[in-house]
């Protein structure tokens, strides 16, 4: 009789695990979740003025908006930092966009967030991060006590009433403007200027008439169409010139020139259209004057 052969049972393979769900708001209505990778950086920066500007990587395309910067401040512990964008939504994700960081009083953080698309690693931003003033240099352009304030200039406080063509946001007095030909700011006062817009004469379109403030030696702000603001208010930021291009038909119809005067006694211009006009070595504006004449007619005598 035939022995009987053993039998050697075979383990089952444990069943496959389900896969994972996945968000039901891909499904729902159309909608689609598109991936990013986002990298979060904490910069600490000493006391002092910095300007944040993003230069965008040569070889990167903008994908609705993608790659975006956010500079803001970390959720605790920055009560001694001030952070004011050019752009009212805060994001730096176009060539230009820049920020203005302030410090004060001892060393400080930033969270720097980068946004990008995951399948797009080699598009991520460049940014530039350049020191403008020292602390230092900063408190000691502050303004004199009241006791010692000079008279008032001869531009006025700002009034829904009156017709301005220009203003400005000037430390520790607020929203002032002025005529074509006047100065705006005050001489001496070591009041300096935190921002400025100016409004296009009858008839020109705002995209003909604009404008950039002064960050640092060959640093500037984006452009801005006439009637927008160009600046900070409230933050102790001041700029360090101007810069104002006619185009269209704004330049066929009008000459432009300007000056402008610096804490410190300094003092530049008149300049031309498109050109820079800022101290040789650059400190804070304190005043300025823009004039606009009709081509055609000579200038009117500068007012002081």
């Amino acid at each position: 009789m035939a022995a009987a052969k053993s039998a050697t049972a075979t383990p089952k393979k444990p069943a496959a695990p389900a896969p994972a769900p996945q968000p039901e708001a891909a499904n729902q209505g159309g909608a689609k979740l598109q991936e990013l990778k986002v990298t979060g950086h904490l910069m600490q920066l000493p006391p002092g003025l910095f300007c944040f500007v993003n230069e965008l990587n040569p070889g990167a395309a903008i994908h609705n908006g993608m790659p975006g910067v956010r500079v803001s401040p970390p959720p605790s512990g920055a009560q001694n930092v001030e952070i004011s964008s050019f752009r009212g939504d805060g994001w730096l994700n176009a060539e230009g966009d820049a920020a203005l960081v302030r410090v004060k009083n001892q060393p400080g953080q930033v969270l720097v967030t980068i946004y990008q698309y995951a399948n797009l690693p080699d598009a991520a931003p460049k940014l530039q991060v350049r020191q403008l003033l020292g602390e230092a240099q900063i408190a000691a352009n502050q303004p004199a006590p009241a006791a010692e304030a000079a008279p008032a200039p001869a531009s006025t406080a700002m009034n829904p009433a009156e017709e301005m063509d220009f203003m400005a946001h000037i430390q520790s007095r607020g929203d002032v403007g002025a005529g074509f030909g006047d100065w705006l700011g005050e001489a001496g006062s070591k009041n300096w200027v935190e921002g400025f817009s100016i409004k296009a004469p009858a008839g020109v379109a705002p995209a003909d008439f604009t404008y950039q403030a002064v960050l640092g030696r060959g640093w500037l702000s984006p452009w801005v169409e006439a009637g927008q603001y160009c600046g900070s208010r409230g933050m102790a930021l001041p700029l360090l010139g101007l810069r104002v291009r006619l185009s269209g038909e704004a330049a066929e119809q009008y000459d432009i020139s300007y000056s402008a005067k610096f804490i410190g006694g300094a003092s530049a211009g008149p300049v031309g259209n498109d050109e820079t006009c800022e101290a040789e070595r650059l400190a804070p504006l304190e005043a300025f004057q823009i004039t606009l004449t009709p081509r055609g007619k000579k200038p009117a005598k500068a007012r002081k």
